[in-house]
């Protein structure tokens, strides 16, 4: 009982508990009920056609009397059967009760005996004497057909009974229900929703920052205490939400000044990034802007040189002077301000020394001097560390883009000294040395036919080395024009395209970056003179230049549909031939010139780039590269 006076949440459950309980016994007492008024149905068949099976075995005596035969005799024996069977059938004594002090078992035992004692006695006297005594017989039936209908009447009366029982259960449970649901109704109306409309209403009030509102809750339950609870809460969070509120607004004061810092910082990347070598206009603007926002200052730069262990300034964002190491007196970036900052040089600040350095490398120092005595949140410290990062980023970025510069410039010179040693440089020497055999030819008054003969030789390296200077001329400057081998390539084929008159299809599929400058030279060259051979022997209609990168190899090829080679063997080493031939070799490939199968001459290139035989030489000491290469 105290439970249920201190919980709630006991009350409801036994309530439904109650509810559940007296469910339960309405639907066992309903199926006991039914299952006691089973077989009444068939009973009072049986019962009724027990009067029917009367007036057969009367009638089947009369004929039998009228006609003494043997089936007629037959007839009665079986409907007496049917009767006998019928009013000792389960269907009929199932229905009725044990007791043998209920009427309707009494009655059962009078038609019982009425068969047995009278009819029965009768019907057999009948058949053995074959005489029918009309009113003795009539005066039976008359009597056991009013048992049988005071039978009938008792079992439906019975099931009646039953019938009008299950209803009063049913309306006693079904009111039982109605009190069990009333009170719990109540109970939950004032112990449940109303303390939860005032605990919603002390929720709602919190939203609205009012914390002055009380459930003021009575009782023991769950929802008394919860409201105490609740009352208790609000004091505290009115006591406490006056001190949030001034962090907020502190915090939330110190993040838009952060935020306006990275805005400044995101801006000032642009110019910082694309500002070239003069960090004074790119970054002098973008560091003011910072000290006035977060309220430090001076700022001043340094980086390291990298052929010298020093140290060398390169920004101040307040000076009284020029600085030494300016370069540029056109530029005001350290002179905006009328009133420098002097707390280093008063003593008055504090130096906050940052690393300006991108990994492993020190690139510089960024000097952040503030006022002494006031100690740097750690947001602002992280704004500063970016700013450095950034700083030293822009820093590196410059030196990196300086350095390929230089690197890019090299490359191209080595590249055009190779080409020219390889091509015309060997074309000079050979023409030199043409010269001087004429000259010695002339120093012994060769005949004009043998001199002839060299001059024909000079006449034809002075066409082939002007015809490669053209090469390499166009070479360059498709290099310059497009930059990537499938440029180059594409303009090449777009020129034979003009110069044969036929269509030159291109197919390239090679992964960017792979080939070197030198490589990619090598492999232009090489299909330049395919196609120039093409153009000028083969009298093709189609030619195409496949390039593709299958199983860490480059394979190009060079496939025309013109007349094609005298026989499958390859073609004599004629000069341009020699130096298709060299460029493979300085590539380590193999170069193979033989004719198609449906016409024409194929010249195919198969070599491994430098990038492919550096992951097979070093598969442990670079991943990375090994991985990259599969």
């Amino acid at each position: 009982m105290k439970l249920l006076q201190r919980s709630l949440v006991a009350r409801i459950v036994a309530s439904l508990l109650a509810i559940s309980g007296m469910a339960l016994i309405s639907i066992v007492v309903t199926m006991a009920v039914a299952g006691g008024s089973q077989g009444d149905a068939a009973a009072i068949n049986v019962a009724g056609s027990l009067r029917m099976n009367t007036y057969q075995i009367v009638a089947a005596l009369q004929r039998y009397q009228r006609q003494p035969t043997d089936a007629h005799e037959t007839a009665v024996r079986v409907y007496a059967e049917r009767f006998g069977e019928r009013l000792a059938s389960t269907e009929l004594t199932g229905a009725i009760p044990r007791s043998e002090a209920h009427e309707l078992r009494q009655q059962y035992r009078l038609i019982l005996t009425r068969w047995h004692n009278e009819l029965g006695p009768q019907v057999e006297e009948v058949i053995d004497t074959r005489q029918l005594r009309g009113g003795q017989l009539d005066r039976t039936l008359d009597d056991l057909v009013t048992d049988i209908d005071t039978m009938v009447t008792q079992l439906e009366e019975n099931t009646e009974a039953k019938i009008r029982l299950l209803s009063a259960l049913q309306i006693l449970f079904l009111g039982l229900t109605a009190v069990v649901v009333a009170i719990a109704l109540y109970d939950i109306r004032h112990n449940l929703v109303l303390p939860l409309r005032q605990l919603l209403a002390l929720a709602r009030a919190a939203t609205r920052r009012d914390f002055s509102r009380r459930t003021q809750l009575t009782g023991s339950d769950e929802l008394a205490t919860l409201g105490r609870t609740f009352d208790h809460m609000a004091e505290q969070l009115a006591a406490s939400y006056a001190e949030l509120e001034a962090r907020v607004a502190r915090k939330t004061q110190e993040l838009e000044r952060s935020n306006q810092v990275m805005r400044v910082m995101h801006d000032g990347s642009r110019s910082l990034y694309g500002g070239g070598n003069d960090l004074c206009a790119s970054a002098a603007p973008m560091l003011r802007r910072v000290e006035q926002l977060l309220e430090i200052g001076p700022i001043r730069l340094s980086l390291n040189d990298p052929y010298d262990d020093r140290q060398i300034p390169i920004l101040a964002t307040h000076s009284t002077r020029r600085p030494a190491y300016c370069r540029d007196h056109g530029c005001h970036a350290c002179l905006l301000e009328p009133h420098p900052l002097n707390l280093r040089d008063t003593g008055e600040g504090e130096c906050l020394l940052l690393p300006v350095s991108v990994g492993d490398e020190m690139l510089g120092t960024l000097e952040i001097w503030h006022p002494k005595g006031e100690r740097l949140s750690d947001s602002v410290r992280r704004l500063l560390n970016a700013l450095a990062d950034q700083l030293a980023t822009a820093v590196y970025l410059q030196r990196r883009i300086e350095e390929e510069q230089q690197i890019s410039l090299i490359n191209e010179r080595t590249v055009i000294a190779r080409e020219l040693h390889d091509s015309l440089a060997q074309s000079l020497s050979y023409l030199k040395m043409q010269v001087a055999r004429l000259e010695r030819m002339q120093a012994k008054d060769a005949p004009r036919e043998t001199q002839a003969a060299v001059f024909d030789e000079l006449r034809t390296g002075l066409n082939s080395a002007y015809r490669q200077l053209r090469e390499l001329l166009t070479t360059f400057r498709l290099k310059l024009e497009g930059p990537g081998l499938q440029s180059a390539l594409r303009q090449a084929t777009e020129e034979f395209t003009e110069r044969m008159g036929a269509p030159v299809e291109l197919h390239y599929d090679v992964p960017p970056h792979l080939l070197n400058p030198n490589e990619e030279i090598h492999v232009l060259q090489i299909a330049r003179e395919a196609l120039s051979n093409t153009h000028k022997h083969a009298e093709a209609h189609w030619a195409a230049v496949t390039v593709r990168f299958e199983q860490a190899r480059i394979r190009l090829r060079i496939e025309d549909d013109g007349v094609g080679l005298a026989d499958d063997a390859s073609p004599p080493m004629h000069y341009g031939l020699v130096i298709m031939r060299d460029r493979a070799h300085t590539l380590g490939g193999e170069l193979e010139i033989a004719n198609r199968p449906g016409g024409g001459t194929r010249v195919e290139l198969i070599f491994t780039p430098q990038t492919a035989r550096l992951i097979t030489r070093q598969p442990t000491t670079s991943p990375h590269l090994h991985e990259q290469g599969d």
